[in-house]
């Protein structure tokens, strides 16, 4: 067993895990001083994950898998910081995220659109002044101000994270196209896509507040929707319109 600190959007969470490479596999948000909340996993809490994911594959039409201990014991401590963090203003996102000069991007889709197909063209035009946030699943502090993009472990099979906090500049949600077209949006246009793809808690009487929570994200972040093809122009399009929002 393992016990660390990890900070995620602000908050760091004492982590008692079962297995050492949990640790190492969170290396880049480890933290030191006192924790705002505890983490830990148990052999229940392994089965809840892997039945999930089942479900989850069956709802999305895609292989069901058996995945090892280890990464399952990756997703049962994202959910539970994806928990805590919920009832601070706080949403775990599917998607891919981008920063360009101190602004992040966010792109969300249905799995297999090609989320991080398009952030990989943002760092092939852009190259050096575009850093991955998360390539897979980016935690939104939303406040008075606005809404902050920030790093996470978990992000998908490239491993593309980096431990920064960034001003979120939109939200594009992305559909294959032959012409890259993109359009601004309104927050009921969004919603659906925006409900779906973010962390509602397990806690059925939160789901109003969910909803909520996501209604605030969508009226405080530029929404936009793009038709896309896999040419580094599309980069080049989605930057040009979001960024001068």
């Amino acid at each position: 067993m393992a016990q660390f600190l990890m900070e995620i959007a602000g908050k760091t969470g004492q982590v008692h895990s079962l297995f050492e490479s949990t640790r190492d596999y969170c290396r880049k948000y480890l933290a030191e001083g006192n924790p705002d909340f505890s983490v830990t996993v148990s052999r229940e809490d392994l089965a809840f994950e892997q039945e999930a994911l089942r479900q989850e594959a069956l709802e999305e039409g895609i292989k069901v898998r058996v995945f090892t201990d280890p990464f399952l014991e990756r997703a049962a401590i994202q959910r539970k910081f994806a928990e805590y963090l919920f009832d601070r203003d706080v949403l775990m996102t599917h998607g891919s995220t981008v920063a360009v000069e101190g602004k992040a991007y966010l792109f969300t889709a249905r799995c297999g659109t090609g989320k991080s197909t398009h952030t990989r063209l943002w760092r092939q035009v852009f190259g050096h002044r575009a850093q991955m946030v998360n390539d897979d699943k980016p935690f939104l502090r939303i406040g008075a101000d606005g809404v902050l993009a920030c790093g996470s472990p978990w992000s998908g099979k490239h491993g593309l994270d980096t431990d920064i906090t960034v001003p979120l500049q939109g939200i594009c949600i992305l559909e294959r196209g032959r012409e890259n077209r993109i359009r601004r949006i309104s927050p009921e246009e969004a919603l659906p896509m925006l409900l779906h793809q973010s962390y509602c808690p397990l806690e059925p009487g939160k789901r109003s507040r969910f909803e909520g929570l996501v209604g605030v994200l969508a009226d405080k972040v530029p929404l936009w929707h793009m038709y896309c093809n896999m040419d580094p122009s599309a980069a080049e399009v989605s930057h040009s319109v979001m960024s001068n929002a």
